[in-house]
């Protein structure tokens, strides 16, 4: 059973009458189709529409439960604090906290299943309680989220940089466009509608070990965005699409600073590349 114990996470628990009225109108998941056993993205936005904050929202018990980096947690706890106002709503915050992830089958006891990974066909669990001592490492699981296609915020975006659907939280669950107003909604379901979405999560495959973090992916000099988490030859990284699109119809070369690479959309989103789409469509 591959675990993974994360020690730069905290917990933030809202209870009270009010909590899921609250955070339903704050932040961009659908707190009313949250099932009990699931683990869902969310942002909570600026009112331009960019992640201020990003984390994982679970149940817990009556209350709610977000799980976030230790170097967001308090700021984001002010922020809820400051909006909560007179709200029946009460914050807890709990920093540090550890918590375990576990990929396999089998369903551990009061585990919740991470529904990002679902989407792309993985099972991954994560614990809030005290678990066994962890047989896998931080590079085992950024191996399975470069897999998977799945961005964290630090790793492979700067929060106020990245809108929602850059890091496909329009595709993973972490984007409601059914429920009500939240901050910043009126931006992203304009995005939504208007299908102008340029900037995607790529995996990156080099021809060798790739450069760190933060190398600019580059056509014929000029950057289409930047490697987030790397692992010997993979990555992910944020791109523009039309550019990569453009870039691969012309076999141009792609770099990540000086290596050569391909890049592909996550197959469980149903993105393609813009060229790719065009030839598809005619």
């Amino acid at each position: 059973m591959p675990r993974v114990c994360l020690d730069d996470r905290a917990l933030i628990r809202i209870s009270g009458k009010d909590a899921e009225p609250l955070l339903q109108g704050l932040i961009t998941t659908d707190v009313g189709a949250l099932a009990e056993d699931e683990v869902k993205p969310g942002a909570l936005l600026t009112p331009q529409g960019k992640i201020l904050f990003d984390f994982l929202i679970s149940r817990d018990g009556e209350a709610l439960r977000l799980e976030t980096t230790g170097d967001q947690a308090e700021l984001l706890f002010k922020r809820l604090t400051m909006y909560k106002l007179r709200s029946a709503v009460d914050l807890s915050l709990q920093l540090p906290a550890s918590v375990t992830v576990v990929f396999e089958e089998d369903r551990p006891a009061e585990s919740y299943r991470d529904d990002r990974f679902e989407k792309a066909g993985l099972t991954v669990f994560r614990l809030y309680r005290e678990a066994a001592a962890p047989d896998a490492s931080v590079a085992d699981l950024d191996r399975l989220r470069i897999a998977a296609g799945v961005a964290e915020a630090g790793r492979d975006y700067a929060l106020q940089d990245a809108f929602p659907h850059d890091v496909l939280m329009d595709f993973n669950g972490g984007l409601s466009f059914r429920k009500g107003c939240y901050v910043g909604q009126e931006v992203v379901s304009r995005i939504q509608h208007r299908g102008t979405a340029r900037r995607r999560v790529v995996v990156v495959t080099g021809d060798a070990p790739l450069p760190p973090t933060g190398a600019n992916i580059s056509v014929n000099g000029r950057s289409i965005g930047s490697l987030g988490t790397v692992q010997d030859k993979s990555g992910l990284a944020i791109v523009r699409i039309d550019k990569a699109g453009e870039a691969i119809a012309r076999a141009d070369p792609i770099l990540a600073g000086d290596v050569p690479v391909s890049l592909t959309l996550p197959a469980w989103t149903g993105l393609r590349f813009p060229s790719e789409a065009d030839e598809a469509s005619a």
